[in-house]
């Protein structure tokens, strides 16, 4: 097949002014050879396209591929994951992981939550605050947790998210009110064991890769899984395959929030257990990075003995296997 790949380069929005924080999500360059090499030897002919503008003047020019796999994040708006595959649908080509409705929906924590709630899976309760008025009127009890509303790769996430009383709550939410210039999601604070989950397949083709439980060592920021500990895991995060009763369990409600959100072909979702070891959602990242090293879905696939070019190998046959192409 002929393979596109959509992705955002971190280097060109450093270049063009950004921050560390704010360009966290984007690619570094190894990561896009990793994904090209892999796909050349599985027999592919590949294009690295980049990001949405331009694939908009190649889609103009005439070009077309036989798959698309996006692994682009886009830069602002609660749909920016959702803008390549819906102009991808609008040519009717072909792409790899979630459509626009998911990857909308999933970008925002808040109405993911509702969503899962109204499932029956288990997530903390939760308030999503849009100003200083909704601070004021939050009810839940001590500790919380604070984060952005819809970002990734714990951006705005740091040791004061966990949240002990009303003033650091209205300390901090009003930090992140300023900072991100979006809601904040606010939930009950789970202190059990932190799991991240991959999972491979669509629907009830899907099923979970294996559970690794996130150590934070002595150095790291304590009890959150913060964006200095993801962008230092290597120094201050330990990354555990786990297989007991309670990592089974967070399993199975992974796998239940995979298919309720109509995720498809390969992600990750993060959970916490409370103080009995239930598990309960926290979020998902239907675009799971995918850097062989550093990302944790990749770094779940080597724990459990699988190469990087069969992760690549499973995600492009589940796209083809949907897509019946």
């Amino acid at each position: 097949m002929k393979i596109g790949i959509t992705y955002d380069l971190r280097q060109d929005y450093l270049d063009a002014g950004y921050g560390e924080e704010e360009t966290a999500e984007f690619d570094r360059p190894e990561t896009i050879a990793a994904i090209d090499q892999a796909l050349q030897a599985l027999g592919h002919v590949t294009d690295r396209i980049g990001n949405i503008r331009s694939l908009a003047r190649r889609l103009v020019q005439g070009d077309r591929w036989d798959l698309v796999f996006n692994i682009a994040e886009g830069l602002s708006g609660f749909g920016r994951e959702a803008q390549v595959p819906a102009l991808l649908e609008a040519y009717a080509i072909p792409y790899t992981f979630s459509d626009p409705l998911v990857l909308a929906l999933t970008l925002h924590k808040g109405m993911t939550k509702h969503v899962i709630r109204d499932q029956g899976i288990p997530t903390p309760n939760f308030a999503v605050v849009k100003d200083e008025a909704d601070l004021a009127a939050v009810t839940l009890p001590f500790p919380l947790f604070a984060k952005p509303v819809a970002e990734g790769t714990g951006k705005g996430v740091t040791p004061a998210s966990k949240i002990n009383n009303r003033a650091e709550l209205l300390t901090v939410g009003r930090q992140l009110l300023a900072t991100f210039k979006q809601p904040v999601l606010v939930e009950e604070f789970l202190p059990g064991r932190e799991f991240t989950v991959g999972v491979l397949g669509t629907g009830h083709a899907a099923r979970v890769m294996g559970v690794m439980e996130v150590v934070l060592l002595d150095k790291a920021d304590a009890e959150v899984y913060s964006f200095r500990n993801k962008e230092e895991c290597e120094e201050l995060v330990e990354y555990r395959l786990a297989d007991d009763p309670e990592a089974q369990a967070t399993a199975a409600v992974a796998l239940a929030a995979w298919r309720a959100l109509d995720c498809r072909d390969a992600g990750r979702l993060d959970l916490r257990s409370d103080s009995s070891g239930a598990p309960s959602f926290i979020e998902v990242n239907p675009l799971a990075g995918l850097h062989p090293e550093h990302s944790d879905l990749c770094i779940l696939a080597t724990k459990l003995g699988i190469p990087y070019i069969r992760l690549i190998e499973a995600i492009v046959q589940s796209a083809c296997q949907r897509l019946a192409v």
